[in-house]
């Protein structure tokens, strides 16, 4: 189960997230599910079409069953398969 304490050592994909802050600010308040993710990018998929955030760049609020988790993108930087083996 996905909590707030191990959300950076879980799968994000299928997650809802919320770029809730960007250096590129067209990209705040950017919402969608997370359908891929590589060592720098998390892509979205968005009413708009697929979207690919640079994760150095943003700050996440993830969606879980019971409550919403804010990560700051430079801890999610790397492949997600060795982050999950952190």
């Amino acid at each position: 189960m996905i909590t707030s304490n191990n959300i950076k050592k879980h799968e994000l994909i299928g997650l809802d997230v919320e770029v809730v802050d960007s250096i590129n600010k067209d990209l705040c308040g950017l919402k969608g599910k997370v359908v891929d993710e590589t060592r720098n990018l998390i892509v979205l998929a968005t009413n708009k079409g697929e979207k690919k955030v640079l994760k150095k760049d943003a700050t996440f609020m993830f969606k879980l069953e019971n409550e919403k988790v804010e990560v700051d993108g430079k801890v999610l930087v790397g492949r997600p398969e060795e982050r999950l083996k952190k």
